[in-house]
């Protein structure tokens, strides 16, 4: 019998990513929630194996296997087609909800990460000084420093932005993890100076 697999597994998941660019943040977080490396990684294999896993649900199905009914359910428009969002709270950040975007008909993922919550009110992002490790979302960004262009990304869980931002000479290009901001910095798609 496969152990269990829940909410508090799934924020290590998600931490597992993160730490590959805030390592301190991430040692924050699992002192906050009385976890361990050691529970990070295993909780990252074990999801890994369960992707994998010939017998383990599909599409939104996987996320409901693991952590449960969602908390709330939207239609959203993505170009011509109207697409699902299923939201789950995170306790970790109580202001944000993982989010996952599923297409029609068959449930297919289109897009999977963190997400404001309806009720929270967005941060207050003017400036470079703004974008900080685990301040935004994808959205957040995009919405305060228009025109936002995405870029390629490096791994299926992150994202990149070029952002406009007031002050800053060119493009500022921001980093995120499961849609959570990581790093921003001037200049081209690569990793300098961090601006915070």
């Amino acid at each position: 019998m496969a152990e269990p697999f829940g909410p508090e597994h799934f924020q290590l998941v998600l931490l597992r990513r993160m730490a590959d660019h805030r390592p301190e943040l991430v040692d924050e977080a699992l002192k906050a929630l009385g976890a361990t490396h050691t529970e990070l990684r295993d909780a990252h294999r074990r999801w890994q194996a369960r992707l994998h896993a010939r017998t383990f649900p599909g599409g939104e199905r996987r996320y409901r296997a693991a952590l449960g009914p969602p908390q709330s359910q939207r239609t959203q428009r993505v170009g011509d087609l109207s697409c699902k969002a299923l939201l789950w709270p995170v306790p970790l950040w109580p202001d944000l909800r993982f989010e996952v975007l599923c297409a029609p008909g068959g449930g297919a993922i289109l897009n999977e990460w963190l997400v404001r919550a309806p009720d929270a009110p967005p941060p207050a992002l003017t400036g470079a000084a703004d974008l900080t490790p685990w301040s935004c979302t994808v959205e957040d960004a995009a919405r305060a420093f228009p025109p936002a262009r995405p870029l390629p990304a490096d791994a299926p869980s992150r994202s990149v932005l070029a952002l406009t931002v007031p002050g800053v000479p060119g493009r500022t290009i921001a980093h995120f993890t499961w849609g959570l901001l990581q790093y921003a910095a001037p200049g081209q798609n690569s990793r300098p100076e961090r601006l915070a």
